[in-house]
């Protein structure tokens, strides 16, 4: 299958391109500078020049390609409105070109009071954050025109070797600055996170098997409390652990004062999809998020 990538040569793309190349398919990925062209190419994919913005391009490359894996978001928060507007306008340019192909896109897991979020659960939001669910029931809607759609739940954490810009990075950035590996309130709250070797497996396994319209979790941990990623990060930078005030962290606070477990039970079955990596502490614990 000849696959069409965007944000080929980011974090999640990196790691979804050299599965779907070594499991045979071709890949086209989209750069939108030399260096992430560069990063495409060294990777063994060929490379598209463009961005979301430019929707004739888009189009093209997806009726052009035997299925589409789209990845690519702005994540400037200071412009996150405008990001939105133009993901919405790419997926629909994309999902207008994919009829009777497999389209798939990467969303974020739920939060459900009270219990772990599962695929079946519906997501809400408020703000910019009701646009981006928007734009995942939007794929999802699109098996009614004909798309092999799906769409790829990621949770909070999609770790591993590499990562520079991921949650526990900014986790341990904010420990050092501060003299003490960060939790808030009493540290119980879950966060569910994944491996991204295994994230970029059951992209994979969504482009070539999930039935159309299909909602995937590519959760591994189901919940892993914050007061143990604490420890583990305090270890390694022979730290105390600290409750700290939300507002202290930032944005990153109020996403860690909320319990947010996320299963995958549905995912597994229906595509046999199993995570084989670490897990989030005993990746943490490699020590490479501390170089």
């Amino acid at each position: 299958m000849r696959v069409f990538v965007t944000g080929a040569s980011g974090w999640i793309g990196s790691a979804v391109v050299p599965e779907l190349l070594g499991a045979g398919h071709e890949v086209v990925g989209l750069a939108r500078s030399d260096a992430s062209a560069a990063a495409v190419e060294a990777m063994g994919a060929d490379v598209l020049r463009g961005d979301l913005t430019d929707l004739d391009t888009l189009k093209n490359a997806a009726a052009s390609a035997d299925g589409v894996v789209h990845l690519a978001f702005g994540h400037d928060f200071t412009r996150i409105a405008e990001s939105i507007e133009t993901d919405a306008r790419a997926v629909e340019a994309l999902g207008s070109a994919v009829a009777g192909k497999p389209f798939v896109a990467a969303s974020g897991t739920p939060v459900v009071a009270g219990r772990p979020s599962a695929e079946q659960d519906e997501p809400e939001g408020f703000g910019p954050l009701a646009g981006r669910l928007d734009i995942a029931r939007s794929v999802v809607a699109m098996a009614g025109r004909g798309v092999r759609s799906s769409v790829v739940r990621l949770p909070r954490s999609v770790h591993g070797e590499g990562d520079r810009h991921g949650f526990i990075v900014r986790l341990v950035e904010f420990s050092r600055e501060k003299g003490a590996a960060a939790y808030v309130g009493d540290g119980t709250q879950r966060w569910p996170a994944v491996h991204v070797l295994d994230a970029a497996h059951l992209f994979r396994l969504a482009l070539e098997e999930a039935p159309a319209g299909s909602v995937l979790h590519a959760v591994g941990d189901e919940g892993v409390e914050i007061r143990e990623i604490a420890a583990v990060i305090g270890r390694h930078l022979e730290l105390p652990t600290a409750s700290v005030p939300a507002e202290e962290l930032g944005f990153l606070g109020g996403i860690l004062a909320v319990d947010q477990p996320a299963r995958s039970a549905h995912t597994r079955e229906l595509l046999g999809w199993r995570p084989t990596r670490p897990g989030l502490l005993e990746d943490i614990e490699k020590g490479h998020y501390f170089g």
